[in-house]
């Protein structure tokens, strides 16, 4: 997440050593001297932004017909390099850590019994939102980087998949793109892992208490974001490398995850009336199945 802030920050011409500093204390003041409200607010203004693809998508004029029969058919060769494409780009749709948050971000917000199924309806349609952007976003890639034989080593080549919308100014839009995401990725995530920590050791947690109420909570959430920013200030990091394989790692621990969750979930002592829809069932069963078979056969394939 701080590897794409750099990223995109890069872009702007400012260095890492300033941004970094700047970025990690903006993240930490919304977090820690902001509400919950306040910070779901901002977020969700920022998501706005994304509608820039699917707009993208239509003016670069691809090959619908090619891309519906691509989306059908799908062309796919078990070698190391498309497995763990495969896999980083399901571990960054379906990340681990966002499953830890739904369940944190519920209770901060003291949903009543009576307003789940309004949550419900929340996260799937965000779920299919999610999802189209990213349809959108490997459209554009294909009608404008893979048609013109262009291979992305940085942030600054992915830009370009934004020029048939943004013209000379593709790289700054992709780039704040890349900060929006960045940042939002770079608060929740450490505050995911600061829920579960406390939730587990039995430690006060929330973003509305104060420090005083939940000190490990912050201070947990402190030591992530300062740490994580601090790596990306080690020199000659490959910032775009860094990002491709944290999600790959993301794919390959999302079948651990979703099984333990559904173990969880389909407990009748635990969850009582709640526990999982048959078709639900399904779906995350197929999920982590595939995404096992898949890490397994990638990791097979580097160590062979």
């Amino acid at each position: 997440e701080f590897a794409g802030v750099a990223s995109a920050m890069g872009i702007f011409g400012i260095s890492t050593y300033l941004s970094m500093p700047l970025c990690s204390l903006l993240v930490w003041l919304l977090v820690v001297k902001g509400s919950y409200k306040s910070v779901e607010k901002v977020f969700l203004v920022a998501c706005f932004f994304y509608i820039t693809y699917i707009i993208s998508g239509f003016i670069a004029n691809p090959d619908w017909n090619l891309v519906g029969k691509s989306l059908l058919s799908p062309k796919f060769s078990f070698n190391p390099a498309s497995i763990s494409m495969l896999v980083g780009l399901v571990g960054t749709t379906i990340a681990p850590w966002m499953q830890f948050y739904l369940q944190s971000a519920i209770v901060e917000k003291n949903v009543k019994l009576k307003n789940y199924k309004y949550s419900q309806i929340d996260v799937i349609t965000g779920s299919f939102v999610v999802n189209i952007v990213a349809f959108f976003i490997i459209v554009v890639c294909a009608a404008t980087l893979f048609s013109q034989g262009i291979k992305i080593n940085s942030a600054s080549e992915a830009a370009l998949a934004l020029a048939p919308l943004a013209g000379k100014y593709c790289s700054y839009l992709f780039a704040f793109g890349l900060l929006n995401a960045s940042l939002f990725a770079a608060s929740i995530l450490p505050l995911s892992t600061a829920y579960v920590v406390c939730e587990g050791m039995g430690w006060e947690n929330g973003v509305n208490k104060k420090f005083s109420e939940a000190p490990q909570f912050y201070l947990l959430y402190s030591l992530l974001v300062f740490v994580g920013a601090g790596v990306i200030l080690i020199p000659r990091l490959p910032l775009f490398y860094i990002m491709f394989l944290t999600q790959v790692l993301n794919g390959m621990l999302l079948p651990f995850v979703l099984i333990f969750i559904l173990f969880l979930i389909n407990d009748k002592r635990i969850m009582g009336k709640y526990t999982n829809k048959v078709w639900f069932n399904v779906i995350a069963w197929i999920t982590a199945a595939v995404m096992l078979a898949l890490s397994v056969i990638l990791l097979y394939s580097i160590i062979f």
